[in-house]
């Protein structure tokens, strides 16, 4: 791989990693979840609609597209991201990056489910398995000490609906042309979505430090990302850009632990372990990309591998 290429995967999964960290920052200073969430999608709509116009592309102008970015913007955006909030109010940001890798465990179920997956062997389900285990190996609920909260479920629940979207994105939004416009467009529907909850944000009290970290979740960690993965599907193709999946997990539990001083025991790191593991067995018939959930959940340029891994995983 390319220095520019490999500096791009370095820079994307510690700018994805560190999405954890900025939402516990802000919600440790003071931003309540609808705040972040809110501030997030318009922050990384602003910088998304930057990147379209200096590229050429335009907003989206037909209704059947805006009425797919609707539904995909929901579960891919404003659900996600608001779950993510709400979780990491009682649960550590570095298991919040632990549970959003479980997104591709998920993603085998609803194929499962619907009957799309018709690739389920014994390896892959063993992959299932293992990465579930993994999972209730760092809750542990049988020890009074576990994590098991409300808290872990909200997290659960934003990798499950990571899944749904791309579920639904392959068949509707995967392959168009001008991305980076569909993504602007998506968290601009988002951040519409979003601003429903305006009513229970209540009044902004916080100080510079929740400031600077939600803008940067929403330029760097929503806005930004989405671009170099954009950058790096078109370069170097799915496969590599999957890669960075693995490394986000990583990144999230050794920033919690460096700048929040949280807690890394035995049991999250080997939890940590068997989840990747069990993912990684999940794929093993063909590539799936881990979610850009912290870049927009956006379509992939038109005719990479991307799209065409995409739209063979769910028929």
């Amino acid at each position: 791989m390319p220095l520019t290429s490999s500096l791009r995967m370095a820079a994307l999964a510690l700018l994805w990693g560190s999405g954890f960290l900025w939402i516990k920052l802000a919600l440790n200073h003071g931003l309540s979840p609808a705040q972040i969430t809110i501030t997030r999608c318009a922050l990384g709509t602003a910088v998304l609609l930057l990147l379209a116009r200096s590229a050429g592309q335009r907003l989206p102008r037909d209704r059947g597209t805006w009425g797919h970015l609707v539904v995909a913007a929901l579960f891919c955006n404003a659900i996600p991201f608001a779950l993510f909030s709400v979780g990491e109010q009682t649960v550590d940001s570095g298991i919040a990056g632990v549970l959003n890798a479980t997104t591709p465990l998920w993603s085998l179920l609803i194929g499962i489910a619907l009957g799309t997956d018709r690739g389920l062997g014994r390896t892959r389900l063993a992959g299932l398995f293992l990465g579930f285990a993994g999972t209730l190996l760092i809750f542990a609920p049988w020890h009074r000490s576990g994590l098991l909260t409300w808290g872990a479920v909200a997290l659960l629940a934003a990798a499950a609906s990571y899944a749904v979207a791309f579920a639904y994105m392959a068949r509707t939004l995967t392959g168009r042309a001008a991305p980076l416009a569909v993504s602007a467009a998506q968290l601009l529907t988002a951040t519409g979505w979003t601003c429903v909850a305006l009513p229970a944000a209540g009044a902004v009290r916080t100080d510079i430090t929740g400031l600077l970290a939600v803008t940067a979740l929403g330029v760097l960690g929503t806005g930004v990302t989405f671009y170099l993965n954009y950058r790096l599907i078109a370069d170097e193709g799915a496969t590599s850009a999957a890669t960075v999946g693995y490394l986000l997990p990583v990144v999230s539990v050794g920033l919690g632990a460096l700048f929040l001083g949280e807690e890394v025991g035995w049991r999250v790191l080997a939890g940590m372990g068997v989840v990747l593991a069990g993912v990684a067995l999940s794929r093993h018939r063909r590539p799936f990309p881990f979610p850009t959930t912290h870049g927009g959940c956006a379509p992939s340029p038109p005719k990479s591998r991307f799209a065409l891994v995409l739209r063979r995983r769910t028929g």
